[in-house]
């Protein structure tokens, strides 16, 4: 069990600093006249503050968590087979790729051992390129091996710090973001602030460095803010071509990077969509967007392999289905709010029939089944009936997968975060009603619309608006799903600091009691983001000098030992069975074959996986040899951890849902449901270590400790 101990001792622009109105300040040609010679000049010297300020905080969020994951785990004192465990999970899976690359005796070889790789999983070839996005790790070794860098920096360091250098991205991105929704960099300055403060529910990136959102996310914020900045009415076409080209590289080099790309892309596409048809967004720069999701998608999906996962992905259907059905209802925003309404239903549901339908027949051409285990999930999940499905319940029990626990409120609030981001909310959701609403009275007189855009108390910009929708659709998902929240408490920051910092919102509130005046809104526009600066500056230093100052240590012999003798005493050749999450670690630090693993988007695999877990269910030693067998089996680990498992209840234990599965009862006091018969043979991680001679024919242990122990299995058909 890997534990952390505490260390022995000795061993946009500020430019828009208040964005003029979208409508003002515009000459008959549409040119924005130039400002007076002063004016400009702060305006450079703004955004050359504001932009050392964003590389300032990012650069210094990179070195926090860097520090806190050396102070953690004494990295650069531990050895290399410790670095490599405390890659837990999934992440040594992917990370062993990148050691596989280095390596190899060539780039050639290394990209050849990759395509066809019969190591990840025993008696299979398999493409890893195709199957998993991996494309990082591969870019990182070659830069790794053509740099000259190799007598200066160890690769596990020249792979963390690019990852943690990352991070600098994502702040920056987050910063710009709030930048251009407020118009002052101070906006910025608070949205990284909170960021940094709120970092336990923000990211994670520190202890599950190679995680594939850890690469993508800062991504998918680079491409939220050039997103923000299309949203800006009189851009020039040069300038909208450029953050086009921008996007476009943003959505690839996200979708590259993270196997969920779709369901995110997907959820924002539905964004669009909302804002598209109550006409908050220009329609010509939201289909740009739409063609841009399936495009990048589409690249991924040929650097993969043509992997048929990403062909038959609902956002494909979803964004063709949106432009099919907007060309068979050409006049969906004429007429009254009546009509306009009738119709907007029907469009609706024009466009989630034609998705089902082209979704369903991709699948059935492709033969597509590797993503059904996410439906069952999600059906079981929102109680559309119970399953015993092995793998939905494997995930319904995960922590990860469970609902958004209400302490992470607490913490949030804590910083003032959500305080500020639950009363901009509200704010900007009844703005955005009374808009919706205007928009769709107003039928065909969009430009009469436009034009009396300033007598409106009520008014919501399309960047601020997708920024509204973006947050609800993102919070949905983290309150369902806790392992999306640092997709929505990383733009909660940017939410609730372009709130606090803009004139708009403040200018709304001032008007509603009557005591609005320019001078007033910016005294309060600055007053109000300093002072909350500085109670979080006060209330949250001390503590994070305390982390940065607290020195721990790695500490997992156990996992060590079993590492050191795997390599020790097995052939090159041998192939291991456990649990998922261990064999990452025994391919990354010893190189052998498995029989399966954490990367779990692949039907047969699942299949694989449910059979090896048998090891621990209530099954004859004959019947476990011969499935082990089948797979080219010849160690078998099994963990103390997963066969007395205390972590979850009844139910929830890996043992529970193989005996749900199997249709045996479950252990320990509780109701069986009453099909659920008493299986006819003992606990099989239980029995084998009584040495009993119908187990000893088929088994023979060759090493144990107080957390493992490894079987070798006999070679006799």
């Amino acid at each position: 069990m890997t534990t952390v101990r505490q260390r022995r001792v000795g061993k946009g622009t500020e430019a828009a600093e208040d964005q003029p109105s979208e409508e003002t300040n515009v000459k008959p040609d549409g040119k924005i006249p130039p400002g007076p010679p002063g004016g400009k000049l702060w305006n450079i010297l703004s955004v050359t503050v504001g932009g050392i300020v964003a590389v300032s905080l990012g650069l210094l969020t990179s070195v926090y968590v860097a520090t806190l994951h050396e102070n953690d785990l004494w990295f650069s004192n531990i050895k290399e087979v410790e670095r490599e465990i405390s890659f837990r999970t999934e992440c040594g899976l992917y990370y062993s790729y990148y050691k596989q690359m280095i390596q190899a005796a060539s780039i050639q070889q290394g990209l050849h051992g990759l395509v066809y790789d019969n190591k990840t999983e025993s008696v299979r070839t398999i493409n890893i390129l195709e199957r998993m996005n991996v494309y990082q790790e591969v870019f990182l070794s070659i830069l790794y091996r053509i740099l000259p860098i190799q007598q200066y920096l160890e690769p596990v360091y020249f792979y963390i710090y690019t990852l943690f250098g990352l991070q600098a991205v994502y702040v920056i991105a987050l910063y710009v973001t709030s930048w251009l929704l407020s118009g002052t960099w101070l906006s910025g300055l608070l949205a990284a602030c909170w960021y940094i403060t709120n970092r336990v529910d923000t990211t994670r990136v520190e202890f599950t460095i190679p995680l594939r959102e850890n690469w993508a996310l800062p991504f998918f914020a680079v491409q939220i803010a050039a997103i923000t900045y299309l949203l800006r009415t009189h851009l020039q076409p040069a300038q909208e071509r450029l953050t086009l080209m921008a996007i476009f590289t943003a959505t690839f080099l996200f979708s590259l990077m993270w196997q969920f790309n779709q369901f995110m892309l997907l959820i924002q596409a539905l964004a669009l969509f909302i804002l598209d048809c109550l006409d908050m967004l220009p329609t010509a720069k939201v289909t740009w967007l739409y063609i841009i999701q399936i495009s990048g998608l589409l690249l991924v999906c040929v650097l993969q392999f043509f992997n048929s996962v990403i062909l038959g992905s609902l956002l494909i259907s979803f964004n063709v289905s949106v432009l099919i059905a907007r060309t068979i209802q050409k006049n969906l925003k004429k007429g009254g709010l009546i009509n306009r309404l009738g119709k907007l239903i029907l469009h609706v549901l024009l466009v989630l029939c034609l998705t089902l339908l082209i979704n369903k027949f991709i699948k059935k051409i492709l033969n597509l089944e590797s993503d059904e285990h996410i439906f069952k999930f999600l059906k079981a999940k929102f109680g559309f009936g119970a399953t015993r499905d092995f793998d939905a319940n494997l995930y319904l029990c995960e922590e990860a997968f469970g609902l958004l626990p209400l302490n992470t409120f607490s913490r949030l609030s804590s910083t003032l975060l959500f305080y500020v981001y639950g009363f901009v909310l509200f704010l900007l959701t009844v703005a955005a009603v009374i808009v919706a609403f205007r928009n769709l009275s107003s039928g065909s007189n969009q430009v009469q619309l436009k034009e009396k855009m300033e007598e409106y108390t009520v008014t919501l910009k399309p960047d601020a608006a997708y920024s509204l929708v973006h947050t609800v659709l993102f919070g949905c998902l983290a309150l369902s799903t806790m392992r999306m929240k640092y997709l929505w408490t990383s733009h909660m920051c940017v939410f609730a600091s372009f709130g606090l910092c803009s004139s708009e919102v403040w200018k709304l509130i001032l008007k509603c009691l009557h005591l609005y005046t320019s001078q007033r809104t910016q005294v309060i526009k600055y007053s109000i983001p300093i002072i909350t600066l500085l109670y979080i500056s006060f209330k949250f230093w001390p503590g994070i000098m305390d982390e940065l100052s607290e020195l721990r240590e790695f500490y997992d012999p156990d996992t060590v030992e079993l590492m050191n003798w795997i390599k020790s005493n097995t052939p090159n050749t041998a192939v291991f069975a456990g649990s998922m999450q261990l064999l990452a670690g025994v391919k990354l630090c010893t190189g052998r074959t498995l029989t399966n693993h954490p990367h779990y988007e692949d039907k047969n695999l699942r299949e694989r996986t449910k059979q090896i877990y048998q090891i621990y269910a209530k099954r004859s030693p004959g019947d476990v040899h011969g499935i082990l067998r089948s797979f080219g089996t010849d160690y078998v680990i099994l963990e103390d951890s997963i066969c007395y498992e205390r972590r979850h209840s009844r139910g929830c234990r890996l043992r529970d849902l193989l005996d749900v599965a199997n249709g045996h009862i479950m252990d320990g006091l509780g109701e069986n449901e009453p099909d659920l018969k008493p299986s006819l043979y003992p606990r099989f991680c239980e029995e084998i270590k009584k040495n009993l001679p119908s187990y000893t024919m088929h088994f023979t242990r060759v090493f144990q400790n107080k957390t493992f122990h490894v079987y070798k299995l006999a070679k006799h058909k």
